[in-house]
């Protein structure tokens, strides 16, 4: 006992901790064209140029491998592949391992289960969702399991299936596919053994009728999930029952200024802030924000903090590092990356003045530098 006491002394000392805090990140961006990267100081939020890390058409989307040393890609040109590469931890470039079919058309949403041994992705064209073994060399397995999703929303808005989003949960049990054609996020248990996914009982979670599904994100507790309506302009928070895998309607709210009147325009990314103090929500045109609200620690209800629209332009997606000083913006249409620095009592943003010029940015992700 008295050696897990000293242990505990000694990784809190000051030294330790900055030891163990990276003051740079590799930053990966998933674009129109081409996967890039460039790299983030921490300790002022600025960022470097842009460099070109894998050609490839059209990787909308790309998610780290835990251990950093992968990137997977999703590619959504013809019928659809996830790719695989190798990451160079000196210079940052990657090498290709190889790629499998996604299982459907329009894969734009993918993510690598906590185990780093199952890459699942959401085909947004056929509207279905996969599952792919991940081999110990990082290279992809063929597919263990592939859903394709069935019906239509109520409101008839869409035609049928339009898979947007796929996402663990923080057990490790339980995806779930955010499906905005049918108002509807689908829950699947994973097999850790074999990758694949089987429909869960309940096998979804029902959003409001014409809401749109399309990202989700969980509180680092794992108790509570957001989930944004592409369509609905809203963001709704859901208990989680983690045992079971069943979300609970808890709060609808609109991810628009009060003063502002919906006239069409859409969200696009949801992020829960790593100290689970807060919410992020982007707007696209025409209201072009990112919406900012506070989670009351003790019941988890939502309140409306204020909006950035500060050089913001089509933000389709938006991370935030590890540390939780700063976050990026990607500027789809406005072919820039942003970097604000984030208050960390308030939640509000401020623009560092680093931006970095990339055509059609979509996807931010991070991997630390280490010396």
């Amino acid at each position: 006992m008295k050696t897990v006491f000293f242990l505990l002394a000694f990784l809190l000392l000051p030294g330790v901790l900055a030891a163990q805090t990276p003051e740079r990140f590799r930053v990966y961006l998933g674009t129109g064209k081409n996967i890039y990267h460039l790299e983030l100081d921490v300790t002022n939020g600025k960022m470097t140029k842009a460099m070109l890390g894998a050609e490839l058409g059209n990787p909308s989307f790309v998610a780290i491998h835990p251990n950093q040393k992968f990137l997977y890609s999703v590619s959504e040109m013809n019928k659809g592949s996830i790719v695989a590469y190798a990451i160079d931890a000196k210079t940052g470039s990657l090498a290709l391992l190889n790629s499998q079919s996604a299982g459907g058309s329009g894969p734009c949403h993918l993510v690598v289960d906590r185990d780093g041994k199952t890459v699942m992705a959401a085909n947004y064209g056929s509207g279905s969702c996969t599952s792919i073994p991940i081999k110990s060399d990082g290279s992809l397995d063929e597919p263990a399991s592939v859903h394709q999703h069935k019906g239509k929303s109520i409101l008839g808005n869409q035609k049928g299936p339009h898979a947007h989003s796929i996402n663990m949960d923080k057990g490790n049990k339980f995806a779930f596919c955010a499906d905005l054609g049918l108002d509807k996020v689908l829950v699947y248990r994973l097999d850790s053994k074999t990758g694949a996914l089987t429909p869960n009982d309940p096998p979804a979670f029902d959003t409001p009728a014409g809401f749109g599904p399309r990202h989700f994100a969980f509180h680092p507790d794992g108790k509570t999930a957001y989930i944004n309506g592409e369509m609905a302009i809203s963001l709704i928070a859901c208990d989680y029952d983690a045992d079971k895998g069943v979300l609970k309607h808890k709060q609808e709210i609109s991810t628009l200024p009060k003063n502002v009147v919906k006239k069409g325009g859409s969200t696009a990314e949801v992020v829960v802030h790593p100290s689970g103090k807060f919410v992020y929500v982007s707007n696209r045109d025409p209201y072009n924000s990112i919406a900012i609200f506070s989670i009351d620690q003790k019941t988890g209800e939502l309140t409306a903090v204020g909006h950035e629209s500060r050089g913001v332009k089509t933000p389709r997606n938006f991370a935030i590092e590890p540390t939780g000083k700063f976050m990026l913006i990607a500027n789809q249409s406005g072919k820039s990356v942003l970097s604000f620095a984030i208050d960390q009592a308030t939640g509000l943003l401020t623009p560092t003045g680093s931006s970095v010029e990339v055509a059609s940015p979509v996807c931010v992700r991070f991997v630390p530098i280490t010396k």
